[in-house]
């Protein structure tokens, strides 16, 4: 099933959300051998979103080849039963949403592949390569996945501690940019500055939110 059919319709945006945590709490939560009494009753909770997802797909006509509450049971036990499929990044993404910080909107895109085009402008202008919203948005989970079978839903990480050098390297040359990245530019600066500030005031708390999330639906 492609992200198209998941929204519907070719002609409407897709949402670009960013949230914070700590990605071992995720990754244990899924792979534990024996999960603690914490970890089940967060399980329980990821099980319930993902199956009022469920619910919601259903109400709207889409039909998943696996429910994402089934894709979810199967990332547990490391058996997907299919290679393709985008139940298994929603369910992947309500076990990030369970430990992280609320998503902060950044926007609705129409094309996720015009961020490509944003990477050769600010390439040209000499921003490295991992901080191309292209390398970062599209880089996959930190535990393999089935295919969701087209460009979204997509899931992207990105250190939180490499958040101040995305903001300075982009404001650079902010005023070089083409016009038509310039807004898109701002916005990445304006939230990477404000998680870089957040990082080091969760770190001086004795927190370390790792990772930024980057969830394109």
């Amino acid at each position: 099933m492609s992200g198209d059919r998941v929204k519907g319709s070719t002609t409407v945006g897709y949402c670009l959300e960013m949230s914070t945590g700590d990605m071992r709490t995720v990754v244990r939560l899924l792979t534990a051998v024996e999960r603690t009494e914490q970890q089940e009753r967060t399980l329980a909770r990821v099980r319930t979103e993902c199956e009022r997802t469920d619910v919601r797909f259903q109400e709207q006509g889409i039909d998943l080849d696996v429910s994402i509450s089934r894709a979810l049971d199967e990332l547990i036990d490391g058996t997907p039963s299919t290679d393709l499929c985008p139940s298994y990044s929603y369910a992947f993404y309500q076990a990030v949403a369970a430990h992280f910080s609320d998503p902060t909107d950044l926007g609705a895109w129409r094309r996720p592949a015009w961020f490509y085009a944003m990477d050769d402008e600010l390439s040209r202008h000499g921003v490295p390569s991992d901080l191309l919203p292209g390398t970062f948005l599209f880089s996959g989970p930190p535990l393999r996945l089935p295919h969701p079978g087209d460009a979204v839903p997509a899931i992207g990480t990105l250190p939180t501690q490499r958040a101040s050098a995305l903001a300075d390297a982009y404001g650079s040359v902010l005023s070089r940019l083409d016009p038509e990245f310039r807004g898109a530019a701002r916005r990445f600066i304006d939230a990477m500055r404000f998680e870089a500030e957040e990082w080091e005031s969760a770190r001086k708390l004795g927190r370390n939110p790792d990772t930024l999330l980057f969830w394109f639906h």
